[in-house]
């Protein structure tokens, strides 16, 4: 038997937590917000086996992380990236911390998506190794290595800008 009003409960607590890891993966707030809504959906199936055996958040994040995960594999065969909009206002006249964080998520964006959700998951997420393994359905060596390119990747990019000149390395979330 479904009980609807847990639901509804946890899916309102959680989903600005769910959203965030979300962005955090694919750079967009309105997709972020598509992600959790497909990560819910899945969450309420299980839902009635999930409530008995706990551990909800930890599916309702493995679901949201999925959905960004399988949209990056299907995106890579039917989109293809624009140049950049040259209407839209320039990094030069924002705040330092606001361009070195678009500098960031841009970095981000442009991992690939394992690496991403790798470094998502140990460094915005906090879970351990194992968990992020688990989450994954990977090894644990693999979890290291990934984590390591990704963040030989960004600290490249990051030490390259001209921001992080100007900045101590605070960026704020």
């Amino acid at each position: 038997m479904r009980d609807e009003a847990a639901f509804v409960e946890f899916a309102a607590s959680s989903r600005a937590h769910l959203r965030r890891t979300a962005y955090l993966m694919c750079g967009d707030w309105e997709r972020a917000s598509d992600f959790v809504q497909e990560g819910l959906i899945r969450v309420y199936v299980r839902w009635p086996r999930l409530e008995r055996n706990g551990g909800e958040l930890a599916y309702a994040r493995k679901a949201v992380m999925s959905a960004c995960l399988d949209h990056a594999r299907r995106r890579s065969s039917t989109e293809r990236p624009q140049e950049a909009d040259p209407t839209t206002a320039s990094g030069e006249d924002v705040a330092t911390a606001v361009a070195t964080r678009e500098t960031l998520m841009s970095a981000l964006a442009d991992l690939a998506p394992r690496q991403r959700a790798c470094v998502v998951l140990r460094y915005f997420e906090d879970l351990s190794v194992a968990e992020t393994a688990a989450l994954l359905r990977c090894t644990e060596g693999t979890v290291k290595s990934q984590t390591s390119r990704a963040l030989f990747s960004l600290r490249s990019v990051l030490s390259d800008s001209p921001t992080s000149e100007q900045s101590e390395g605070a960026v704020s979330w």
